[in-house]
């Protein structure tokens, strides 16, 4: 065999197909759809084919490879790199750094939206919100508008910006969105369109963009065929990752982009399509190959490397109720003799003990804490765990908290940048001044206004007189904008001159800032891999690293420490050892997740999701009681489960079943409810002060 094919060997047969279809062909390939199962080996098998279009000729500055996250097209460059070494040798470090084109949706939206501004009314310069930098803009407006003094209480600015982005990314009118996900809102919506209106007119003034008008702006520009060609002419070849996580603005664009799917892949599993609440939808990929004449053509992976067959066997038999799929079996080499464990508990306390004991057990054997992860649908499903694991002294780590630009003090420092970058983008400098002592929001809003007003919004600010309340600081903090403005510290030395204006402010306002002055530390450390204040701004805005400060805890002494994550956070996860909480109806599915067959149906998916995480040992736990936290009234909310109705009767043979404790046995831990209170600690601390 060449050395030019040699790297292809270790592929199995559908995945060398996926591969190598249409690489080579006159004309190019035609629309290729992959459907990859859980632990199939996507990643590789993507990585694998981009290597193969440009070992065989395709010049990498024109391949478009679209993630959902950076890191993702890092990892993917990463492969394509140590692959095309295999063929090309040490040159294949230059190819791939000419793969410029990979990275998330949002992210290549906002450089195209950058180069073209000047054809669709853009300028350069604009500056990106955050989500929460938009909700404060749209409370801005609703404020103006008189929503917040209506008579009934109007939807908060969160809901607001949810109403309108799910609008936004699902293509979906206003009322409609109002009737399906928001029905509490529905009579607000001539208010909603006013002030959707003035918002959308609010951030062209300021120029800003939001996160969805990145995809908003790129869809409305690809409208115009010229700029679709323009746009469609750059690229040979396009590949989309996890493309079941699509939103119908997403598809559009990439219909745009590819009318005729020549060079066009996409990649992904209908199976685990579980994020509908962010407006994606499987409609995208069940319906991708009907859009094209001839349709696209179709390859499956479904050989699974990461569980055992018996593991595989119940997950298979979960999914294949599913009401609507591609058909899709995936099997295994890997056998074990035990089956998945369903677990029948008596409450969420004997489930939280029933983890830890076998959690224990696991680690005794010689399963590490971060080879296991217990699994569950809702956040705060997890609290008795949580409640025991402290008990026990087990350490973990939740997934889901707050990332890093979550950081009030983070976000300050980016309100800076920001404001320098685009002194009209008055989110960011109502946030900025109101860090003075003294400054509140009127006297902020005074100065904005002031800024707004003026031609050179920066010689504006120098002019103005500073707020009475703030003599004191308000000097420096004009000095230190006016210095950033002119871009003479240099990048990153501008963001290390922000940091010393304001870590004053930061030692005044946290007790804790010993410790979000480390994060700060670590955002310079961030800005210097970014060769501009634009780029960094840009980027780290769309696709924020996590924080370490404002964990869910304090940090960890131990190396070794369990998993707990929704099961959302753990999808494209995978652990020896994995236990699902609540596996009942209720819990999986959510109690508000079954009022329509498509939303009935991703909760199938979700369970399914969470099955397909383990490698070796799985548990459903099924606790006969649970509390009931969107259950009504002031009486028991502790309800009796059954178990989900996504384990039937009919597949219970592919699970063990039994319960636990078994009879006869007890709980560690448990006391004597009769035990008397020796000493009454509580009463000692009520009265302690009111002593003479």
């Amino acid at each position: 065999m060449s050395s030019a094919a040699a790297y292809l060997t270790e592929l199995n047969r559908d995945q060398r197909q996926a591969v190598e279809h249409g690489v080579g062909a006159e004309g190019g390939s035609g629309p290729l759809l992959v459907i990859a199962g859980a632990g199939s080996g996507k990643t590789n098998t993507l990585a694998h084919r981009v290597a193969h279009l440009i070992v065989n000729g395709a010049d990498p500055r024109r391949i478009l490879l679209l993630t959902f996250s950076r890191r993702a097209a890092a990892e993917l460059a990463r492969r394509v790199q140590r692959i095309s070494a295999q063929v090309v040798g040490t040159d294949a470090s230059v190819m791939t750094d000419a793969l410029t084109w990979a990275g998330t949706f949002h992210g290549i939206g906002a450089r195209l939206l950058r180069e073209s501004a000047d054809r669709i009314g853009l300028s350069p310069t604009f500056t990106i919100h955050d989500r929460e930098d938009s909700a404060d803009l749209m409370n801005l407006v609703r404020h103006e508008c008189g929503f917040s003094k209506a008579k009934s209480r109007f939807p908060t600015k969160g809901t607001c910006l949810a109403i309108y982005s799910r609008a936004v990314n699902a293509e979906t009118i206003l009322e409609d969105v109002l009737g399906v996900s928001f029905p509490w809102c529905t009579d607000w919506a001539a208010e909603m369109r006013e002030l959707f209106g003035a918002y959308v007119e609010t951030k062209q003034r300021q120029n800003v963009l939001d996160y969805d008008d990145l995809l908003l702006y790129w869809a409305h520009a690809v409208s115009d065929p010229a700029i679709a060609e323009d746009f469609s002419e750059r690229f040979d070849h396009v590949l989309v990752d996890e493309y079941q996580d699509t939103n119908r603005l997403q598809a559009s664009i990439l219909l745009a982009l590819s009318p005729t799917g020549r060079g066009l892949t996409v990649v992904g599993d209908d199976a685990q399509s579980i994020y509908s609440f962010r407006a994606a939808t499987v409609r995208n990929i069940l319906d991708f190959p009907g859009l094209f004449d001839p349709p696209a053509a179709i390859i499956t992976l479904d050989r699974n490397y990461r569980s055992t067959r018996a593991i595989l066997a119940a997950a298979n038999a979960v999914i294949e109720q599913a009401s609507e799929r591609f058909t899709k079996n995936l099997w295994s080499d890997r056998t074990s003799g035990e089956r998945p464990q369903l677990i029948a508990v008596r409450d969420e306390a004997e489930q939280a003990r029933y983890v830890v004991e076998r959690v224990l057990d696991n680690r005794e054997g010689g399963v590490g804490l971060k080879q296991q992860a217990v699994l569950f649908r809702t956040s705060h499903h997890s609290g008795p765990l949580e409640i025991e694991l402290v008990r026990r002294n087990v350490p973990f780590v939740k997934f889901g908290g707050l990332k890093f630009l979550d950081a009030a003090h983070v976000k300050d420092m980016l309100a800076m940048l920001r404001f320098v970058e685009n002194p009209r983008d008055q989110v960011a400098g109502f946030r900025l001044m109101q860090i003075l002592p003294g400054v509140g929001p009127t006297s902020a809003q005074a100065v904005l206004d002031r800024m707004a007003a003026a031609a050179d919004p920066l010689r504006a600010l120098g002019d103005a007189p500073p707020p009475p309340r703030a003599t004191e600081d308000w000097p420096s903090f004009v000095a230190t904008i006016l210095e950033l403005g002119t871009r003479k510290p240099g990048w990153p030395a501008e963001l290390e001159r922000a940091r010393l204006w304001y870590e004053p402010h930061l030692t005044r306002i946290y007790d804790d800032a010993v410790v979000r002055r480390a994060d700060l530390i670590q955002l310079g450390q961030i800005a210097a891999t970014y060769p501009s204040r634009e780029r960094f701004l840009t980027e780290l805005t769309l696709d924020p690293p996590d924080a370490s400060s404002n964990q869910a805890g304090i940090p960890l002494r131990d190396e070794d420490y369990l998993i707990l994550s929704t099961i959302h956070s753990a999808k494209g996860q995978e652990w020896k050892s994995v236990f699902v909480l609540n596996a009942v109806d209720g819990c999986i599915p959510s109690d508000l997740g079954t009022g329509t067959t498509e939303e009935l149906e991703e909760e199938r998916r979700l369970l399914y999701v969470a099955m397909t995480r383990a490698k070796d040992d799985l548990h459903l736990i099924v606790p006969q009681r649970f509390f009931a936290h969107q259950q009504a009234g002031n009486g028991d909310r502790h309800v009796y489960a059954s178990r989900t109705r996504f384990v039937p009767h009919s597949i219970l043979s592919l699970f063990e079943t039994r319960s636990w404790p078994a009879a006869g046995e007890h709980a560690n831990g448990t006391r004597a409810a009769s035990q008397a209170i020796r000493v009454d600690i509580g009463a000692r601390m009520r009265t302690m002060w009111r002593q003479g």
